[in-house]
């Protein structure tokens, strides 16, 4: 039997910290993480992600106990690397990674999320490295890549999805096609993120269709066209436009996402698709009224389940 004819495949849509425009583990400008967790539930969403580590916190019997007693679950989280350095990173990597793995075991996640080092600083614009990669720097992306997958599944029974992000050296069609084929699907999944990949000019269907046995993990967003065009003629770092609104609630912006989610759907497997709505820096009170409003449009877009059964 097939297993449409058994179990139909789920997706799971949920919300995370930079929802509520939460960028980093302590900034004034921020809202408490109390205060995130009360609203993500009272929005009606059951799964999160742990943002920036040490935002919420990292005990996981202190955790289990804030996101139980609130009905939350916790899809995922999330590291930032910087692989394309190759083996002299790695320690250092390592250290990064195994802390922020090890709670996402514990609050029984099974997805890590993977975002590529900055070339550019996302606050400040400066120019940190060279935006191309040498064709020995993508050699130890991948094959650092795999070994950090390797190593997450190993030790700590995770599977990694590395996100295409604005600003880094994996973003749009082309760089994203490089890296899948250079990589292992056994070990390398993708986590889509519709907005930064409309950001860089990808099509997210197109994706989805394309390489849709590495789509592991989907974040969930839109782009405003018109900010767009500006941020590229301007050559605005990703902070800065996001600030400017690049990032807006849907279904205001592109991409489509009821055609997106349909063809995640058609892949007939288990999916994660977590409302990402880069809003750093926000008044504290906008959120929680975008958060309904954007659960209840994707609600609309086809049976997106939110239920964990």
């Amino acid at each position: 039997m097939t297993r449409s004819e058994t179990s139909p495949a789920r997706i799971r849509i949920g919300s995370a910290p930079d929802s509520w425009g939460v960028w980093f583990p302590d900034d004034p400008r921020q809202v408490p993480w109390e205060r995130f967790l009360d609203e993500v539930a009272e929005a009606g969403y059951e799964w999160i992600e742990l943002g920036p580590y040490g935002y919420l916190p990292t005990d996981p019997v202190r955790l289990s106990e804030e996101t139980g007693r609130r009905g939350l679950k916790v899809s995922a989280g999330t590291v930032f690397t910087g692989l394309h350095h190759g083996p002299e990173v790695w320690e250092r990597t390592w250290s990064h990674v195994s802390a922020i793995a090890a709670l996402t075991r514990d609050m029984g996640a099974e997805h890590l999320v993977v975002i590529p080092s900055f070339w550019r600083d996302d606050k400040t614009g400066e120019v940190l490295e060279d935006r191309t990669l040498t064709t020995a720097q993508w050699r130890h992306l991948t094959t650092q890549t795999e070994r950090l997958a390797h190593e997450v599944r190993e030790r700590y029974g995770l599977r990694i999805a590395v996100h295409p992000h604005a600003d880094t050296h994996v973003d749009g069609e082309e760089n994203v096609a490089r890296f899948l084929d250079a990589t292992d699907p056994d070990l390398v999944r993708l986590c889509l993120d519709t907005g930064h990949y409309a950001y860089c000019g990808g099509d997210s269907v197109k994706l989805i269709e394309t390489y849709g046995e590495r789509i592991g993990y989907l974040h969930l967003k839109q782009v405003d066209p018109e900010v767009l065009a500006g941020v590229i003629a301007e050559e605005v770092p990703f902070g800065p436009a996001v600030a400017r609104g690049v990032m807006c609630e849907p279904p205001g912006g592109v991409p489509d996402l009821e055609p997106v989610l349909a063809a995640a759907r058609a892949l007939d497997t288990d999916l994660f698709a977590i409302v990402e709505q880069d809003m750093y820096p926000c008044d504290p009170d906008a959120p929680l009224p975008v958060a309904r409003r954007t659960r209840q449009y994707l609600r609309s877009c086809g049976p997106a389940r939110t239920a964990a059964g």
